[in-house]
């Protein structure tokens, strides 16, 4: 194998399946990335057997084959390089020639026959939605998934397509993320739970564009986002996930409408008195006209209100700080509403077409 490529298009690559390069696998192969050459085609892959990675970088191919380098030395050693022109080469003796202007590295690579290519999956089942939809969408959901591996499905995104909507659903068990969109055409119906790892990976890849477009294709076992020149193949969580309408309810005591920028802005003042030892609520206080927010740590204490339209009755009821503050932040409206039963019932913020719904569990304080 001998190609010549643009470092700035060569790094840009080995960013991408960087993702997909295994940190705690026994398996050295793992860490390497597999250069690939075929069918005038430079083609960079890495897979930790639970998400893969494929892209295709421009580039001039002397002579064509494959190698798998270690992915950490190999992307130090682009990323540090001086000039543009980069010419990679790999030796009968498994060992790998990069030259760069004056400067010419030689390092020791694996047979790319060891390491575990990405599977054919069979591309019929698919929605097409553009990269700024996905990556908001994202975004406004993956802050809700746990970390806590004894519930896998709580650590993945349920999407949910039903004709032309697409519903996604994140929890852990605190907290409930709902988004809906509406997709420009009508799909076959699909359930699949997808890793938020992967989801994480794939928001940090895609580019945003609202004309580029993203195609899904859904598996029994994978999902494949396909997008540039790009594809990320991912195992999907097995099981059951939670019955999540059930957990859901439209009845209210309270209904408060608030500016979210000053809300949101007045939460994070109260975060400025609470140690990361400590688990300190922010007490909400719901009267007529104004929504009060305090804090009482080991630091010190706050109170503040802001304006606020109320409907119903007053209520003393206190959240985790960081829980409200993860949801208004994905919440594009200048308003938004909270709708309220009482100091132990879940709180709901969600708009009247209900395309985003937040659930919050509130907690305990004393006064």
């Amino acid at each position: 194998m001998n190609i010549t490529c643009d470092k700035s298009k060569l790094l840009e690559g080995i960013n991408i399946v960087l993702k997909a390069v295994s940190n705690k696998s026994t398996m050295e192969i793992l860490d390497c990335i597999v250069i690939e050459t075929k069918n005038n085609i430079i083609k960079l892959i890495a897979n930790d057997l639970q998400i893969g990675i494929e892209t295709v970088i421009e580039g001039e191919i002397t002579e064509e084959g494959s190698v798998a380098v270690g992915a950490k030395v190999f992307s130090e050693i682009i990323r540090k390089l001086s000039s543009d022109k980069v010419n990679i080469k790999a030796n009968k003796n498994y060992s790998l020639s990069i030259s760069c202007g004056k400067a010419k590295f030689n390092i020791a690579v694996k047979s790319a026959e060891e390491f575990p290519f990405l599977p054919q999956i069979c591309k019929e089942n698919k929605i097409v939605i553009s990269q700024f939809t996905l990556k908001e969408i994202i975004r406004q959901t993956v802050f809700s998934i746990s970390d806590n591996e004894n519930t896998k499905v709580m650590t993945g995104e349920l999407f949910e397509i039903h004709g032309s909507e697409l519903k996604i659903v994140s929890l852990d068990g605190h907290r409930i993320s709902i988004r809906k969109i509406i997709l420009k055409a009508s799909y076959e119906d699909v359930s699949v739970i997808i890793p938020g790892k992967t989801l994480n990976e794939i928001v940090k890849i895609l580019t945003g564009g609202r004309d580029d477009e993203v195609n899904i294709f859904f598996t029994d076992k994978h999902v494949l986002f396909e997008f540039g020149n790009t594809i990320v193949l991912s195992r999907l969580i097995e099981g059951e996930y939670y019955k999540i309408d059930k957990m859901l309810s439209s009845d209210y005591e309270t209904k408060v409408t608030v500016n979210k920028r000053e809300m949101l802005d007045c939460i994070d003042r109260t975060t400025l008195l609470i140690k990361e030892s400590e688990k300190k609520p922010v007490i909400i206080d719901v009267k007529d006209n104004s929504i009060g927010f305090a804090i009482n740590s080991s630091i010190g204490s706050m109170d503040e209100e802001i304006d606020a339209d109320k409907e119903g009755k007053d209520i003393l009821i206190g959240f985790n700080p960081k829980f409200l503050i993860d949801a208004l932040k994905v919440i594009d409206e200048e308003e938004i509403t909270m709708y309220m039963i009482n100091p132990k019932a879940p709180c709901f913020i969600r708009n009247k077409e209900e395309t985003y719904i937040y659930l919050i569990l509130p907690v305990n304080f004393n006064i």
